[in-house]
């Protein structure tokens, strides 16, 4: 018993050394941090991306209230803008856009004249309209006007009065609302010892009733993940989609064939938008204000 109080003691004076020690080497850094924001003065410290790392990583582990005590260089505000300035430059993709080769970008003008031909005409094909935008000095080749229609999500003149017309959507909207909703993605970074990590956050929403439900979080959100979330919206129980009828969602890969099959399975009908739709995507703009609220 006395043996067992011993070791008890020296564990407890042992205990008392090192927290002693590492208050004194805390105090001598935090003396040495003062001194050094004396001498540089108003000076501006510049440091590279990976030390800005470095500083973050650990400045998330003291927290905002921990750096404030410390008084560090840099304040927590600083580490946030840092983190904030990270993330925009992972997703800047400008330098790629500059040096892409090939044929200069289309304008802008010529894309409004390409659509407008397209509506006013709705029987006229790439060449039909290639030719009338020559008469108008604007040198184009048949298969830049089907680019430019195919990213309007609008068919080649054979098709094209098949396609349904805005105001056909209007219609579908105003007579499915109770038994619509709608899916989509969101991403927020996460610092990791590994640097940024993109997680995607799957959100889901009823129109009607503008209710937000988050279906899941993940780093890939692959095929099998995928699945098993459509089995647990589309649950028998408490599956978010019970009463809703049809889905819209685009055309992100993400939203697999298997992932629309399990959805088909129990009646409801995934909506596939086209690609690059200004005029229907408008209809979604409520549903990604929701997902930007949730987020914040």
């Amino acid at each position: 018993m006395f043996l067992i109080e011993s070791w008890k003691l020296l564990l407890a004076i042992l205990a008392g050394w090192v927290n002693l020690r590492q208050q004194q080497v805390i105090s001598y850094l935090r003396i040495e941090n003062q001194v050094l924001r004396e001498k540089l003065g108003t000076k501006r410290i510049l440091l590279n991306d990976d030390q800005r790392r470095r500083l973050a990583v650990q400045g998330q582990v003291l927290g905002r209230k921990g750096l404030e005590e410390f008084a560090t260089l840099f304040s927590p505000d600083t580490l946030l803008r840092w983190h904030r300035q990270l993330i925009a430059k992972k997703w800047n993709y400008q330098d790629r856009k500059e040096k892409r080769p090939g044929r200069p970008p289309v304008t802008d003008e010529v894309r409004q004249l390409v659509l407008q031909m397209t509506r006013e005409n709705p029987t006229w094909g790439y060449d039909r309209i290639q030719g009338a935008l020559a008469n108008l000095g604007h040198e184009i080749c048949n298969q830049t006007v089907g680019n430019i229609l195919k990213d309007h999500g609008i068919e080649p003149a054979p098709e094209r009065k098949r396609q349904p017309s805005a105001s056909t959507w209007k219609t579908f909207f105003k007579s499915h609302w109770e038994a619509l909703g709608a899916i989509d993605f969101t991403t927020i970074e996460v610092w990791t010892k590994g640097g940024l990590i993109t997680h995607y956050l799957l959100f889901v929403m009823k129109l009607a009733t503008r209710k937000v439900h988050c279906a899941g979080c993940t780093t890939h959100p692959n095929a099998v993940w995928m699945q098993q979330i459509a089995r647990n919206l589309t649950d028998s129980c408490d599956g978010f989609l019970l009463g809703i009828r049809y889905v819209l969602m685009d055309r992100d890969a993400s939203f697999c064939a298997g992932f629309r099959a399990i959805l088909e399975s129990v009646g409801v009908e995934p909506v596939r938008l086209p690609p690059k739709s200004p005029n229907l995507n408008a209809h979604l703009e409520r549903f990604h204000l929701s997902l930007n609220n949730v987020c914040c």
